[in-house]
């Protein structure tokens, strides 16, 4: 079992960078950081054990406070299972999370705290329970028979040896039989049988979409959305009509809400992923959640870190250079951040500190700030959020719809304690963010390498403006020492140093453990 995050002697050296946060936040929107919720594991607001939006209402407080600008809820409509990625209803609210008068509330109270709000919007699949579905195997002549993609017996034995494995590696193949009906024609379900694709070739299916988005943002208010498996709205055979699709859907929403943040995601590397953003302007950064593990577990090897987002953001620029990278550690569909390096808390805040101090817009996992821990299946990585003790969960509306299996009160501090703690995670994260959201350099600049050539540190600057900062990481479990020289002579003040003892004497900079540290030219 993974120890406890508690302010035992390793953290007691941990610092506040400060007491309070600045005065002045830089990051408008669409930059800042955001924060991923899978609503049935947040917060429960009637007691029934199920997260919901008026817990989700109560917990704003929590997220303001982190420095958020922005939510993304996992998938809230109608849904028979427990992700809801199975959608049956595009115009719902599912009913263990409330009505749409409490979306409605929660939208309107969101806003209020400055923090927008984007929703998982599923185009590539419905449920089988859909009635679009459900009519679709009524018969040829039914109306809903081409929303989906279907297969006659004979072929698909051919169709079969051109299967992929899912992403998940479940080996599913992707034709399916009608209730178990192997004589009858298959139908196309890329990640399970209970997720059928639907047909994008047919304008009916397009039009439909149109009139769910025009839905969401003219009728709910939402601000914009996280779009599922982008890359699978057609076969990956032909990918230039997904690009013109995302280019289409992109074009109809920003008629209906000129500023929506659509955010994609294509599960691949940069170089299949840069011809996306010419219709979804931010998409996922797989690659660099990869890169960001690899270096830190093995607590060398950085200088190649900086080589790889440069060579991404090469790819991206050269298809469209207007776009916001979507940086992230893991999400939902990953073991949790802090299980993949191996429970160790130091390697977990230099993560975050690399995280926190890329360009492009952060994405925090809920409870990746107080060190949830999770491995696959999903269950076990969308574990309730641990907000406080066994005996006060309750009323601090704790989720109980799941026996966690990695996150409990003994193996992760709950919010509530670490809040009050200055050397917590909780504390780590919140000072990352509110001093990333100061800084126009952190928020919107360019970076560069650093010229620093040290094994076991991260370095690069960040220009905006004429505002550069020098940013070092060091990933290693031992005391590191580095020259500044040449142009990094210049940097010779501590802006942010995330455990407080960093030494910088006579331009030798001496980096703790696992430490992130800020510099800037002292001012005239």
């Amino acid at each position: 079992m993974f120890a406890r995050f508690t302010c035992v002697a390793l953290f007691c050296s941990w610092a506040l960078w400060s007491c309070k946060p600045p005065e002045v936040n830089v990051a408008t929107w669409p930059q800042g950081v955001k924060y991923e919720v899978f609503v049935l594991s947040f917060a429960d607001g009637n007691g029934d054990g199920k997260g919901d939006l008026k817990g989700l209402t109560a917990k704003l407080d929590y997220l303001q406070d982190l420095g958020v600008n922005g939510i993304w809820l996992m998938p809230i409509m109608n849904a028979p299972s427990y992700h809801k990625y199975d959608v049956m209803d595009y115009k719902s609210i599912h009913a263990d999370y409330g009505t749409p008068e409490d979306f409605r509330a929660f939208i309107a109270e969101a806003h209020r705290h400055g923090i927008k709000v984007i929703i998982d919007l599923i185009l590539n699949h419905t449920g089988t329970e859909h009635p679009w579905f459900k009519g679709a195997t009524q018969g040829k002549n039914n109306p809903y028979r081409h929303y989906y993609v279907w297969a006659k017996k004979d072929s698909i034995r051919t169709q079969m040896a051109k299967k992929t494995t899912s992403f998940d590696s479940d080996n599913i193949t992707q034709w399916h039989p009608v209730n178990g009906d192997t004589q009858a024609e298959h139908y196309y379900g890329y990640f399970w049988a209970g997720m059928p694709d639907l047909n994008f070739d047919n304008p009916r299916v397009k039009q439909e979409f149109m009139e769910i988005g025009k839905f969401w943002l003219s009728d709910m208010q939402v601000d914009g959305f996280r779009l599922d498996a982008a890359r699978h709205i057609f076969p990956t055979d032909r990918a230039a009509d997904n690009h013109a699709f995302w280019q289409e859907f992109r074009q109809a929403m920003q008629y209906l809400k000129p500023d929506v943040y659509l955010v994609g995601e294509v599960w691949a590397d940069a170089k299949e992923v840069a011809p996306y953003l010419k219709g979804l302007p931010s998409l996922f950064n797989f690659d660099m959640g990869y890169a960001i593990t690899d270096v830190v577990n093995a607590g060398r090897d950085t200088m190649k870190l900086i080589e790889r987002y440069k060579r991404i953001s090469d790819y991206y620029r050269a298809s469209t250079p207007e776009y916001t990278d979507a940086i992230f550690l893991k999400n939902h569909d990953q073991n949790r951040i802090l299980s993949e390096l191996g429970g160790d808390p130091g390697k977990m805040r230099v993560a975050a500190g690399i995280l926190m101090t890329l360009p492009g817009t952060p994405y925090v996992y809920y409870g990746e700030e107080i060190g949830m821990l999770g491995k696959k299946p999903d269950e076990y990585i969308r574990e309730p959020f641990v907000w406080a003790t066994d005996d006060k969960a309750k009323e601090n509306l704790q989720t109980s719809w799941e026996q966690p299996r990695y996150s409990t009160a003994q193996t992760v501090t709950p919010a509530s304690l670490q809040q009050n703690d200055p050397a917590s995670l909780y504390n780590a994260y919140r000072n990352l963010i509110h001093f990333r959201n100061s800084s126009k350099a952190l928020t919107f600049g360019t970076i560069d390498p650093s010229g620093v050539n040290v094994a076991e540190v991260v370095s690069f600057k960040r220009t905006h403006e004429g505002e550069t900062v020098l940013v070092l990481h060091n990933v290693s479990d031992v005391e590191v020492t580095v020259t500044l020289e040449n142009s990094n002579a210049a940097f010779n003040t501590i802006v942010f140093d995330s455990n407080g003892t960093t030494k910088l004497n006579n331009g030798e900079l001496t980096l703790p453990a696992y430490a992130t540290v800020i510099l800037k030219p002292k001012q005239a």
